[in-house]
């Protein structure tokens, strides 16, 4: 890929250069979209985009169905220095209400046949676009004039995660970003145009990062794989099957379910030549199982990265020696070429174990509308004050080996991995805090050695609150992946001697099987 200094201008090289190559596969239609008409589309969309007014710097908020026109929107926004946020339409709207607030996009779109939140964005006033009526020809047919390409620096998209103050918090990656982004990856995972991506991840998810940009911009086939089909797991088997996927990325948690499920067999995805999996530990012993099936044919890679950080920063291929050691989990191994770290270390005689500062070009711009949580994370380097030396305070602690690989130690705070999600467990404790008769409440992550771990919830009631009620009540302030397998009702929650809640003790408390 030559070089660039946008996304917009890199995407155009690959047309150029990969027109009539199938850019997105839909196995279970047949339909494949070539980079040719994947380009018109998005210069159509940029059309339309420009019509209803949007200039450089706005936020384009999309409700992703993963159809063409969604991934061509996300590629007019790279067009046209719009900044694009994808959310997610399997959230209660008081989340999504948070992120519009965060964000203040000047068009919310979907390529859902109905706009998820319809009601509820018009009586809050936002500007909405059904992507299905882009082919309006009054729209569609408006010249694009020549337009000031975003630079380098500027902002390409924001992606939410959960943050502990109780609202989402919104990383902003710049389109720089993603240019040093590809570059790893291109070289890391050997891409060439003739691989085919799954895109198994949720387009509001941070992984989904990799499946659009590394396939995209290489001028690689990407598979998209929707919600509804990703929970038929044999489904999603043979359609990459059919598809010829030679390169994988999920969470650990969604294959250990295909290994659970007995729907990934020996002779599945023949083509398959590197399976990269992150955003949680891969439990060792279903590791084993997948190693089994495709260590002697393709390459395992264990990955690493925040969502502040565009999205992987470190990969390690796993060997049969991995699995020496059944207890700890796979290395982080080294980060990539273009991030540099220190380690800061809260004890001065062990300063190759603390919290892991990422510092490079792939560190973003920051939180979107919040530049006191940005303030708090994106900081100078501690270790000098000579010239502005910018990084990120990951909040992983880590360890670092004799060979210079790093290993996962676990947190500095109260957010957790679960089914690859970043998840603050302060969120789900304001939530659940808000809900009418909670008096007090607690939320804790019991791991779980063989297949990940779950989170449970503790509350204190008045005596009108039914806790029966209460699960209903916060599905409809976070989103499914954060909801507790259980909420239980205490009389009081426990506290140690500084009368703070005893964590610990409810941790053993669901050790031992009581509510």
């Amino acid at each position: 890929m030559a070089l660039h200094t946008n996304l917009g201008r890199a995407f155009e090289d690959v047309v150029q250069q990969h027109g009539q190559r199938c850019a997105l596969h839909y196995p279970a239609s047949g339909e494949r979209i070539s980079y040719a008409q994947l380009h018109a589309l998005a210069q159509r969309m940029a059309g339309v985009l420009r019509h209803r007014g949007l200039r450089r710097g706005q936020v384009v908020a999309l409700l992703h169905d993963k159809s063409p026109a969604a991934f061509a929107l996300m590629l007019a926004c790279l067009r046209l220095g719009l900044v694009y946020t994808n959310l997610d339409p399997g959230s209660p709207w008081e989340r999504v209400r948070k992120i519009l607030q965060a964000c203040q996009p000047a068009l919310v779109a979907g390529g859902f046949a109905e706009l998820p939140f319809q009601a509820e964005l018009q009586a809050a006033g936002h500007a909405t676009l059904h992507l299905q009526a882009c082919a309006d020809a009054a729209a569609a047919a408006t010249p694009l004039p020549a337009i000031e390409q975003p630079d380098g620096g500027a902002p390409a998209y924001i992606m939410f995660t959960s943050g502990s103050t109780g609202a989402p918090k919104g990383a902003v990656m710049s389109h720089a970003n993603v240019l040093w982004f590809l570059d790893w990856a291109r070289e890391r995972f050997a891409i060439v145009a003739g691989d085919v991506f799954s895109n198994v991840n949720p387009m509001y998810f941070d992984n989904s990062v990799f499946d659009f940009y590394a396939a995209i911009w290489h001028g690689a086939t990407m598979v998209p794989v929707t919600g509804e089909q990703v929970r038929d797991t044999r489904l999603v088997v043979r359609l990459l099957n059919e598809a010829g996927c030679s390169v994988w990325f999920s969470v650990p948690s969604m294959l250990v379910y295909l290994l659970i499920t007995r729907a990934l067999k020996p002779a599945d995805w023949p083509a398959l030549r590197v399976a990269v999996f992150g955003g949680e530990g891969f439990p060792k012993a279903r590791l084993r199982q997948l190693y089994d099936l495709f260590g002697q044919r393709a390459v395992l890679e264990n990955v690493y990265g925040p969502t502040e950080c565009t999205c992987i920063c470190s990969a390690y291929a796993i060997t049969a020696a991995d699995f020496d050691d059944m207890q700890n989990l796979a290395p982080l191994g080294h980060l990539a070429h273009n991030f540099d770290y220190e380690i800061l270390a809260a004890d001065a005689d062990n300063p190759d174990s603390g919290e892991l500062f990422l510092r490079g070009p792939q560190v973003g711009l920051g939180y979107y509308n919040d530049a006191q949580r940005s303030a708090g994370v994106f900081i100078q380097n501690p270790r000098h004050q000579l010239y502005a030396d910018r990084g990120y305070r990951t909040g992983d602690l880590v360890r670092r080996d004799a060979q210079g690989s790093l290993h996962f130690k676990g947190r500095a705070d109260f957010q957790v991995k679960h089914m690859g999600y970043r998840i603050e467990l302060e969120e789900i404790e304001a939530a659940l805090g808000s809900i009418a008769g909670v008096l007090e409440c607690a939320v804790i992550y019991q791991k779980n050695a063989a297949d990940g771990g779950q989170i449970l919830a503790y509350a204190v009631l008045d005596a009108a609150a039914d806790a029966a009620l209460l699960p209903a009540a916060l599905a409809s302030l976070v989103p499914p992946y954060m909801l507790p397998r259980s909420v239980a009702a205490l009389a009081a929650l426990p506290k140690n001697a500084n009368g703070k809640i005893d964590r610990l003790a409810l941790s053993t408390l669901a050790s031992n099987g009581s509510p």
